[in-house]
């Protein structure tokens, strides 16, 4: 075989892993999104965009985006850090903080669903302190804030551990060299901080920052099981429109209008993270 082959064909199963699920399902979906019996339309996207929930299940997912994503950041940092840092039980550590991984979105959901709810735990610690008389249901439309902070809450316990891991591998290949340097010179452990880790860990930044928000776009699971019909997603309007409503080409609509706006975001975070030439991490 030839050597100028070789390359080509190492990439050709991914290739076709890609354009067999992938490309054709997208190609399929922009079909259904653009063309009704009648040809090429946009008529599936008015009737999305002017749907009175459209704004709701936006605004919705921004706020939830919004709230999640920069806790998520700071968390990750942290523990990434201290784990960088810890001498022993370091892989025991790490391997309890991203047990969330293992769990899945619906299951995350019912776990905290467990908490919220009327009979659960946090209902009977309040009434075991005396600070409420009776349980009260608090995953109600009475108190949307409070659906909401669930929601958070559940979406931030998930899915930090998903940038941890990230962060954890970025740290662990920046050359103690640099740190070592810095501290020579004087520098604090907050200035080693900002001077050394964030510079160096941009690439990292940049991959886990580009991964969570496009997944926090695609929340869908753990609203159901907190929220419901509450507090209404993106996600949640597609589910809606493909298997409520049977209709196929306003959820291809929606789809491909969730996957502009990931898209948007994610060109702006490479605008905003971008790796200078030569960086190695």
């Amino acid at each position: 075989m030839s050597v100028r082959l070789l390359p080509y064909v190492l990439i050709l199963p991914v290739t076709l892993f890609l354009g067999l699920f992938f490309l054709y399902p997208f190609v399929l979906v922009a079909q259904q999104a653009f063309t009704t019996g009648g040809g090429f339309t946009l008529d599936n996207f008015r009737d999305v965009v002017g749907y009175w929930k459209f704004s709701i299940s936006m605004t919705n997912t921004l706020l939830l985006a919004a709230a999640v994503v920069p806790v998520q950041l700071a968390m990750a940092l942290l523990m990434a850090t201290m784990v960088n840092r810890m001498k022993a039980g370091r892989d025991v550590v790490l391997y309890i903080w991203t047990i969330p991984l293992g769990i899945s979105d619906l299951a995350a959901g019912i776990i905290w669903l467990a908490i919220f709810e009327q009979s659960g735990f946090l209902n009977s610690m309040l009434t075991g302190l005396g600070l409420v008389d009776q349980p009260v249901n608090l995953l109600s439309y009475q108190n949307p804030a409070i659906v909401f902070i669930a929601i958070a809450l559940a979406e931030i316990w998930r899915a930090t551990a998903i940038m941890l891991v990230i962060l954890v591998a970025g740290i662990g290949l920046i050359p103690k060299e640099y740190y070592e340097a810095a501290e020579v010179f004087g520098a604090s452990p907050w200035q080693r901080f900002l001077r050394v880790t964030l510079p160096l860990l941009r690439p990292s930044l940049q991959t886990a920052l580009i991964l969570r928000v496009v997944l926090a776009f695609e929340v869908f699971a753990v609203v159901a099981a907190l929220g419901g019909t509450l507090y209404p997603v993106l996600m949640g309007e597609i589910y809606a429109y493909q298997f409520d409503l049977q209709n196929a080409g306003a959820a291809s609509a929606l789809a491909l209008i969730v996957l502009a706006i990931s898209i948007g975001f994610t060109l702006v975070i490479l605008r905003v993270l971008r790796v200078p030439k030569g960086a190695t991490t």
